[in-house]
């Protein structure tokens, strides 16, 4: 792996992406045509050395990361915005990753969590025998969890009245039973797109929708009411459960 810092990298995203950078960059357009998600392709021919594009992101929406050399990334974000294609900033794409139920490292996820803890267990590769770093540690370790009824899971959170769900607040699980439990906020925000807060939440995993579900949002023993739901809560900007 060669390190590239002399290069610069403008995400462009959101439900009309490809036709807006089209319109950008009318060259593009049969390159962009032909991407497939998780696919990139060189620009090199168009563009000069060192331009890419990549049918990726990390907001849950459509669109394409545009890697170039650093010297060119200022007239090229000028190009994007006298063509309409308005900047955002990190607040409005953490907005839509959460919407969209995806991790953000340091937050959701890190090197203490499991992948099964952070629903991310679909990435291991352990239906055939082909072994791995690590492939006995997380075996062990998820087995040992279902011993010991110690398992997490990672599920979506819905506020439905006043108030923000934020970053490590505790979840409090049937409240003042024999079986209360509790879990903890991972990430949190107000939803754009569902006029609500949500949350990313990591509980025990025998939590259900038939639980007592609470959360503390001032610290004070007020606690409020919250919907466990699975991820995503949005995808191409529809909501993703029922009201």
């Amino acid at each position: 792996i060669t390190e590239r810092p002399e290069l610069a990298m403008i995400a462009v995203q959101g439900p009309n992406a490809v036709e807006k950078l089209a319109q950008t960059k009318p060259s593009w357009a049969d390159t962009l045509a032909g991407l497939k998600p998780f696919v990139g392709a060189d620009l090199t021919d168009i563009e000069g050395t060192d331009w890419f594009v990549a049918r990726t992101g990390y907001t849950g929406e459509d669109g394409v990361e545009v890697i170039m050399h650093g010297d060119d990334a200022p007239a090229f974000f000028e190009q994007l915005k006298a063509n309409g294609i308005k900047p955002a900033g990190l607040g409005a794409r953490d907005t839509l990753r959460m919407e969209a139920g995806m991790n953000l490292y340091g937050h959701d996820m890190d090197d203490n969590v499991s992948p099964y803890e952070c629903n991310m267990g679909w990435t291991l590769a352990l239906k055939d025998d082909r072994d791995f770093v690590g492939r006995d540690a997380l075996v062990s370790k998820r087995q040992q969890a279902k011993d010991d009824n110690t398992a997490m899971k990672q599920v979506g959170l819905l506020l439905t009245t006043r108030g923000v769900l934020r970053e490590g607040m505790t979840v409090t699980i049937n409240q003042g039973t024999d079986n209360e439990q509790t879990g903890i906020i991972t990430s949190g925000t107000f939803s754009p797109s569902l006029k609500n807060s949500i949350a990313i939440a990591r509980v025990p995993a025998s939590v259900s929708g038939d639980d007592s579900v609470q959360v503390d949002l001032r610290g004070k023993g007020k606690f409020v009411d919250v919907r466990v739901l699975k991820l995503p809560f949005v995808r191409n900007g529809k909501q993703q459960f029922d009201s």
